[in-house]
């Protein structure tokens, strides 16, 4: 292994280091806001003004980022099985405890429709690949259903999904409701993590076919 162009064990575990104190200092709960940092960097994700909602948003740091983002006339919503304790005085920070494999996004509805749906979300992991990479697919399908039913025509979405064959299909049968749809892998990903984000720019509703059957447990 080359210094210089890739990363050693050790190098690595410092660079972890090094983004969980920086979350720390900056008040986040986790070092996952660097992440949305830097595809925010990049692709420019929020407006001042925007709604946002933020699903699987424990801890936080991906709500307060966003917050902090589409500020005082914008909204954020954060929804996961048991509400997040977002803090950070501003009022139009909101959080619902839902599960979203089983709950109807009509339950988000009163504060939509949305400019930009986010998807952190990533399944309890077993160790066996297959199971956790099916689990995965779940979990961001479910996601899909809220964001298709709750984008504004425009929206963009962006999800979290363990690399997989099927994950790919899912992605590339996405991109028939977007003007376009991205793979991207964060540096402050962890380098032993199979995660990467699809994000999705320019929602087009009624457009095309997404599968959505599941392959949860499998």
């Amino acid at each position: 292994m080359r210094r210089g162009y890739e990363l050693t064990v050790k190098d690595q575990a410092r660079l972890d280091d090094h983004y969980s104190r920086q979350a720390r200092q900056a008040g986040y709960p986790a070092r996952s806001v660097y992440k949305l940092e830097e595809i925010d960097r990049k692709h420019r994700l929020f407006r001042p003004g925007w709604r946002v909602l933020d699903l699987g948003c424990a801890p936080g740091s991906w709500s307060l980022y966003a917050a902090q983002k589409v500020g005082g006339e914008g909204l954020v919503l954060g929804l996961d099985l048991k509400p997040a304790q977002l803090k950070n005085g501003e009022p139009r920070l909101f959080s619902l405890a839902a599960d979203l494999l089983t709950a109807s996004p009509e339950l988000a509805e009163p504060w939509g429709p949305f400019d930009l749906v986010l998807s952190d979300l990533a399944p309890a992991t077993s160790g066996r690949k297959e199971v956790d990479q099916a689990r995965s697919l779940a979990l961001v399908k479910a996601a899909w259903t809220w964001a298709e039913a709750l984008l504004k025509p425009g929206g963009h979405f962006l999800y979290k999904i363990f690399q997989s064959p099927e994950g790919e299909d899912f992605s590339r049968d996405l991109k028939e409701k977007f003007n376009k749809v991205e793979l991207l892998k964060p540096k402050a990903t962890r380098s032993r993590s199979r995660e990467i984000f699809g994000l999705g720019l320019g929602f087009k509703p009624g457009s095309g076919h997404c599968d959505q059957t599941s392959g949860y447990g499998q």
